[in-house]
């Protein structure tokens, strides 16, 4: 069964607690803190391969839950880390997160992180000073990242055949491949793309056979826009038309006019003209039809092939390679350029300034009044205090004072006790 797209619940692990705990030993008086940190949640992965064409694990699978961290024990001991999920996708799959691109997988073996498990909070050993003998209090480790994915399949493929149903794409690629197409002779035979390796000379393309298009496809009939996002990443068209169409010129302008309405211009792609299905019939006849389309093709190529026959496929099949050889040389120039255009100097905060800025807002809600305070760096601070803790909340609170944050509270009116909400939770400026 073939699904390019589906919904997938993402988590990756939460880190575990550090723990409160205090050497107790015979012989050893007021034993110091020994409570060990969290270990760290895993991560969730997403892993490109071409040994899947489908998504349609992801339409039974919604949820993919990385390894939570394991808490912090006594006598100093580590919480072991989460293990990280690695989730096999198809190459050509993107990950959206609210409609942005967040990953882009696109090559074999291609790895990216998809969502980040949390850190491990600190156990109470780690928060021992020379003026702070006895701590008792550890951090909670923070949640991993938590998200609904969207997951779309754009095959990835030298050539795309296209053209109306039953114009002969299925059976050119069984031919010139291994693939094995449902073939039969009636439209929309093909309700998915097929893949397919053909070799010609020394070398090989990767060909997509396109389901069938019509008249209305860029605006979803005959399911025509969810078949041509298969066409935005494919080199070379193949544009394969019926020699016994009616009018071969309108039949070529219809599936260019669909090309050139979808969401992405796709008549930009280089291509190449098969008339199909010219076994048995006169020359002077497939002569006049490669007439008629080249008073609308201009000087694409047209080349009249027989599948069954293999009459002129070593032919186009040159002609593609060719192209496809082209392509290819053009997308390395294109990202050469790009790479050295991701080199030249701009001016902008570097990450570290970014995580640390926070700003603080007062908001009165129903007679009430409170400050929220947002930042990247105070927000993952609140996330691993426990608020039942007072330590831990005082330690929080010294963090705001170094970061200025107290400053501005102050200054905006804040009183010592006054509320302040920071990534959800509440607390008073100052200890009651």
């Amino acid at each position: 069964m073939f699904v390019d797209t589906a919904k997938v619940f993402i988590s990756a692990g939460k880190g575990g607690d550090g723990a409160v705990s205090f050497r107790h030993e015979k012989y050893v008086e007021k034993g110091g803190p020994d409570g060990g940190d969290g270990g760290d949640g895993g991560d969730v992965v997403f892993v490109a391969t071409s040994d899947l064409n489908t998504l349609v694990d992801y339409r039974y699978k919604p949820e993919l839950k990385a390894q939570v961290g394991e808490n912090g024990s006594k006598r100093d001991r580590h919480g072991a880390s989460g293990e990280t999920l690695y989730v096999k996708v198809p190459v050509g799959t993107i990950v959206k997160r609210n409609d942005e691109i967040i990953a882009d997988l696109t090559f074999e073996g291609e790895e990216v992180v998809i969502a980040c498990g949390g850190r491990g909070g600190f156990g109470n050993a780690h928060f021992k000073s020379s003026v702070r003998q006895t701590p008792r209090m550890a951090e909670k480790g923070e949640p991993g990242e938590s998200f609904e994915a969207e997951l779309e399949l754009k095959l990835l493929a030298d050539v795309g055949l296209i053209g109306f149903p039953n114009a002969g794409k299925s059976t050119f690629l069984s031919v010139v491949s291994n693939a094995r197409p449902e073939i039969a002779d009636y439209a929309f035979t093909t309700l998915t793309p097929n893949l397919g390796v053909a070799k010609i000379d020394s070398g090989s393309i990767l060909i997509a056979d396109i389901p069938g298009l019509i008249e209305g496809a860029s605006q979803g009939k005959g399911l025509g826009d969810a078949f041509l996002r298969h066409v935005e990443r494919t080199a070379v068209l193949l544009h394969m038309i019926d020699v016994y169409n009616d009018d071969v010129a309108v039949a070529y302008k219809t599936i260019r006019k669909e090309l050139a309405d979808y969401d992405v211009d796709l008549t930009n792609h280089p291509e190449i003209i098969a008339l199909t299905k010219t076994e048995g019939l006169d020359q002077e006849i497939i002569q006049m039809q490669i007439e008629n389309l080249k008073s609308v093709a201009g000087d694409k190529q047209i080349f009249a092939i027989s599948s069954p026959a293999h009459t002129g496929i070593k032919e186009v099949l040159r002609a593609l390679f060719k192209e496809v050889v082209k392509a290819r040389h053009n997308r390395e120039k294109i990202s050469d350029i790009e790479n050295k255009d991701d080199v030249i100097a701009t001016i902008t905060l570097d990450k570290k300034k970014i995580a640390e800025s926070w700003s603080v807002n007062k908001i009165e809600e129903e007679n009430k009044t409170f400050f929220v305070v947002n930042g990247e760096k105070i927000e993952r601070f609140a996330l691993r205090t426990d608020f039942s803790n007072f330590e831990g909340v005082n330690r929080l609170r010294d963090i705001m004072k170094k970061l200025g944050i107290s400053s501005e509270l102050h200054r905006q009116g804040a009183e010592g006790n006054s509320t302040v909400r920071i990534a959800g939770n509440e607390f008073t400026l100052l200890e009651q």
